[in-house]
């Protein structure tokens, strides 16, 4: 505590007080990431094997997986923001819901007028511009996608990722809902009734059309809570901030005795420091002849030296920022991709289940349900997201059910809750893909004079996107009604949101759609083909050592939640460069 809250010439008060007025970012910087001393000698003196731009899940996996092979690589990470949230805003108090959307999301593109005035899809889901971007505000969904829905992915590709979900689960710590455990035994979050309904679901499957698989929802999760939380969601900022530690103390020099004192100090170092600098806006790989030089920064030039650099910033920002470098990369953002979203809430007596006595006070049950469109089939992908709460004592248990639902883009609200003790309610995402082959969809350059928000977006809905969206809405009720109630479809009610109450009848289309869309990717499509932007080495097509990692990458979306891919091509990736770099080897010290 002592060496953070004094200094030399400030001691604790003596002679004088001492600065007075640290902001949070201060006192961040001067424990973890690099102060505006450090980053001069960074930027004039230091050299690196790696320099990694953004810190949400791919740069995790990336860094992680080569420290893992190599600590004394040397990396330099570059965020755009600065330090919002240390960890999933599920796992802070309730209040901290409310960071979700609004000022924590940036927009850095224009959208189409055509767009904009879409019917149902008007815009995209923005960015989270602070440390660990997305990962603060996220679902936690990480199925495995099957080789059948990875449509029109080059075989090696699919082989690869197939190759590394393991390493992949084991990072983001997926776990399945049916083998969470409860830290309270009389509120067993995904107990009897995840099981039950789970059983349920995949007995039925075929009684709903175009339903092609049930599994119980994998989930990315950090080690149980002491408290109400069975569960807390998984984000980067505590797993970077543990890796930066670890590596401080492996680079410092043994001091073992006297015996050493004529080794050579880098001999004693076990491992080589991680080097973190925040609101740092990359804003142009410098090159020449397609080979990076430097980085154009907000806090000024890089030099690349021999690094390779790392794009593990999303989607579309490393699209711009590739627009803006390479002018000879010609297919940059002509292919787009991102899935549309129905939000349906709904309810049935608890009575009406043969179960409903085993209940505890609270439960939760999670479930991924995958279809297709029986025209378009693995063309026409979709998959429910599908969450079931029973309450018995809402007024007592509701902030707890908030923090504990799964998903960010459809919860159950407190009035649904409250007027439901005696109902088991379900809350389903349907996530369906935007016709991938839709050439009126891209994500092009403009003349925006913010060399960082250059971009423009369009996505308009075309008849196949209009096909597939209403067969998942058409599969989800049929779910709801076919599957999940025991008396059928007369014993469901819905939430209208007009009236803002429970009703009989099935939600409109302007009521269910969302009108944004999510998981955007494509736009630097990996293939083995002319019409690719990145090679199958994750290298833009006449580039030598920048890396591209995320769905940006993807040469379809399908519908499956991306990031347990994207976590797992990130480490492969790693793999291949830091087993080939010229880096001190990694050895335990030798000296005795």
């Amino acid at each position: 505590m002592g060496k953070y809250s004094a200094s030399k010439n400030f001691n604790h008060g003596y002679p004088t007080p001492g600065p007075q007025s640290p902001t949070s970012q201060d006192v961040m910087d001067h424990v973890f990431f690099a102060s505006k001393t450090e980053w001069k000698d960074i930027r004039e003196n230091q050299e690196f094997d790696f320099i990694v731009i953004g810190t949400g899940f791919c740069s995790l996996a990336f860094i992680d997986k080569t420290l893992e092979n190599n600590p004394h690589a040397k990396i330099l990470v570059l965020e755009r923001g600065p330090f919002f949230l240390p960890e999933h805003f599920q796992n802070l108090p309730l209040p901290y819901r409310d960071t979700l959307g609004g000022m924590s999301e940036t927009f850095p593109w224009s959208l189409t007028k055509e767009t904009n005035d879409g019917e149902f899809i008007k815009w995209q889901a923005g960015m989270v511009p602070f440390f660990g971007g997305r990962s603060t505000l996220w679902s936690g969904w990480c199925p495995r996608p099957t080789r059948q829905e990875m449509i029109n992915w080059p075989k090696s590709l699919i082989d690869t990722a197939e190759k590394y979900f393991t390493s992949a689960e084991k990072l983001l710590n997926v776990v399945n809902a049916d083998e969470i455990e409860s830290t309270n035994q009389k509120k067993p979050i995904y107990g009897t009734l995840q099981k039950e309904l789970q059983d349920l679901l995949i007995k039925n499957t075929k009684k709903v059309s175009g339903l092609t698989r049930v599994i119980p929802a994998p989930l990315a999760v950090k080690e149980p809570m002491i408290g109400d939380i069975d569960f807390a969601k998984f984000s980067t900022p505590g797993k970077l901030l543990e890796l930066l530690d670890k590596q401080l103390e492996l680079s410092r020099t043994f001091q073992d005795g006297q015996d050493h004192i004529n080794c050579d100090s880098k001999k004693l170092k076990k491992g080589n420091k991680l080097q973190m600098v925040t609101n740092c806006n990359v804003e142009k790989i410098i090159n020449e002849k397609g080979h990076a030089i430097a980085l154009k920064t907000s806090r000024g030039i890089v030099n690349i030296g021999n690094a390779k650099v790392i794009l593990a910033m999303g989607t579309l920002p490393p699209t711009t920022l590739l627009h803006n470098s390479f002018s000879e990369l010609k297919t940059i953002g002509k292919r787009f991709t991102s899935h549309f979203i129905s939000s349906i809430y709904a309810r049935v007596p608890m009575e009406d289940y043969k179960f409903s006595k085993e209940l505890a006070e609270l439960e939760l049950g999670a479930f991924y349900v995958a279809g297709v469109d029986k025209e378009r089939d693995h063309k026409g992908q979709f998959h429910i997201q599908l969450t079931a709460l029973s309450d018995k004592n809402p007024e007592k248990n509701t902030k707890t059910a908030l923090m504990n639902m799964p998903d960010v883009v459809a919860t159950a609200s407190s009035d649904q809750l409250k007027s439901s003790e005696d109902y088991i309610v379900f809350v389903c995402a349907s996530l369906g893909e935007i016709d991938f082959n839709n050439s009126k969809n891209y994500f092009v350059k403009n003349e925006d004079e913010d060399i960082t928000a250059n971009s423009t977006l369009q996505v308009i809905a075309n008849e196949n996107d209009n096909k597939v969206w209403d067969a998942m809405d058409a599969s989800t009720f049929e779910t709801l009604e076919h599957i999940l109630s025991p008396k059928g479809k007369q014993a469901v009610e819905y939430w209208d949101a007009n009236t803002n109450s429970w009703s009989k009848k099935r939600p409109k289309k302007e009521n269910r759609r969302a009108p944004l869309l999510v998981h955007e990717a494509s736009t630097l499509c990996i293939t083995n083909d002319d019409a690719g932007v990145v090679n199958l080495d994750y290298r833009p097509k006449g580039v030598n050592n920048v890396y591209v990692t995320g769905a940006g990458l993807w040469p379809t979306g399908a519908s499956w939640n991306p990031t347990l891919t994207m976590v797992a091509l990130s480490q492969h990736l790693a793999d291949n460069l830091s087993k080939k770099a010229n880096i001190l080897p990694s050895k335990k010290n030798t000296l005795t």
